[in-house]
């Protein structure tokens, strides 16, 4: 005959299993809500990395050709669209922009380019960052001299 204390300790009871097993599907979740934010935020940073490169790929393109930069042939106002006209230098490197922000950081992206006969230019990127802040637009602006 075993003795009563034993027998009362001798396993966990079915309360105790649910228990543990709801603290872990807790745990779990806050996991995987960390990681998605974790995706998210990564996204977002690797969008704000393709705008910066974009935005020194205009500037590039216009120190090579800073005569017409500085004349102001450059500027653009803000723009969604991909330009259609070709066929001048200008107009090349500015529809070649156009595409890769639309490659790259999707459809709906805007560009403004503004370069005064200083030689200070600007290069205004705008897209949408939906996916990491929920219905927000972000902006990269940069201003340098020729």
């Amino acid at each position: 005959m075993e003795p009563r204390h034993l027998a009362r300790s001798a396993g966990f009871s079915l309360i105790e299993v649910l228990v543990a097993l709801v603290v872990l599907a807790f745990g779990l979740l806050g996991v995987a809500a960390i990681q998605i934010n974790a995706l998210k935020t990564n996204h977002s940073a690797a969008q704000r990395s393709q705008a910066t490169m974009l935005a020194y790929l205009m500037l590039d393109a216009m120190r090579a050709n800073d005569t017409a930069a500085k004349a102001g042939d450059y500027n653009l106002e803000r723009s969604c669209e991909i330009p259609s006209v070709t066929g001048t230098l200008v107009a090349n490197d500015r529809k070649y922009w156009m595409e890769k922000l639309h490659e790259q950081l999707g459809e709906g992206t805007c560009g403004t380019i503004n370069c005064a006969s200083n030689g200070v230019c600007t290069v205004e990127i705008e897209w949408n960052d939906s996916r990491a802040r929920g219905d927000e637009n972000q902006t990269f602006v940069l201003t340098t001299r020729l």
